[in-house]
């Protein structure tokens, strides 16, 4: 399991704070991270599918804060029973790319 974390701050890391990046850039970061052992963009796998997270929250002017803080210290019982392990390794800039690229995944 560290072995992910540890991957996912090394493929934050490659997006260097980027505000946006494009598909392709999106999913070869999620895939570096290590996300992609727990998420796929257009279907569930032990977490939410991507494009179902950028669905939930669309609309919402607070998404990118919300699931920055979750990702960073994790979260549980928005999606089922499955606990998403808190993320220590990654900085909150690294987090946020991510998290910008999902919400455009809109579907």
């Amino acid at each position: 399991m560290q072995r992910h974390w540890i991957a996912l701050a090394a493929g934050l890391s490659i997006a260097g704070g980027a505000q946006a990046l494009d598909n392709a850039a999106g999913q070869a970061l999620m895939k570096k991270s290590g996300c992609d052992g727990c998420h796929e963009i257009d279907k569930k796998v032990v977490g939410p599918a991507y494009r179902d997270v950028a669905a939930k929250y669309k609309g919402d002017k607070d998404a990118s804060a919300k699931l920055q803080n979750k990702v960073k210290r994790g979260g549980a019982h928005v999606w089922g029973d499955i606990v998403m392990p808190p993320n220590i390794l990654a900085s909150d800039a690294d987090i946020k790319t991510l998290i910008d690229w999902i919400l455009t995944l809109q579907k």
